[in-house]
């Protein structure tokens, strides 16, 4: 199939994808915001705790949770990943001792993911570095109400 010179692939025409529309922008935004925050912390954590950000995002919703344990599909959730992902990201954590997987009494097809004495250690050390990052960057640049409101906004979007 051969395509005809003319016809661009990608069509940027500014009535299908204008670059000055508000929404556009707004989402290019949180896009590039979110993609700076991740990457900052990102290396922070690993280059003072060699702990990724993505075994630290397990990890804290592992404390958060109800006997600091969650079914694996309740992990996969919790960090928007998908199942297979999150399964090799267990594993990894399994390995370096920082989570223990155990059997389900309710349902003998389910796994929960737990965090050990070992992760909750590496938790509270990345803790640390994370809240004075949070201080530096969120804290730090907004006031108590931008703060309050961009919680409020960012939740409504969540839903």
């Amino acid at each position: 199939m051969k395509i005809n010179d003319t016809i661009p692939l990608v069509s940027l025409d500014a009535r299908v994808c204008p670059s000055g529309d508000e929404k556009v922008q707004l989402f290019a935004l949180l896009l590039e915001t979110n993609a700076r925050l991740e990457r900052t912390l990102s290396l922070e954590l690993e280059s003072t705790c060699d702990l990724p950000l993505a075994w630290f995002e397990v990890l804290l919703n592992l404390r958060q949770a109800p006997d600091q344990r969650l079914k694996m599909n309740q992990v996969a959730d919790a960090i928007v990943h998908s199942t297979g992902g999150t399964t090799r990201l267990i594993d990894r954590l399994e390995e370096n001792g920082l989570v223990a997987r155990q059997a389900c009494a309710g349902d003998r097809r389910a796994i929960y993911v737990a965090l050990t004495e070992i992760g909750g250690a590496r938790l509270d050390e990345a803790l640390a570095v994370h809240l004075t990052y949070l201080e530096r960057h969120l804290a730090g640049r907004l006031n108590a109400s931008e703060r309050a409101t961009l919680s409020g906004l960012l939740e409504k979007l969540n839903v």
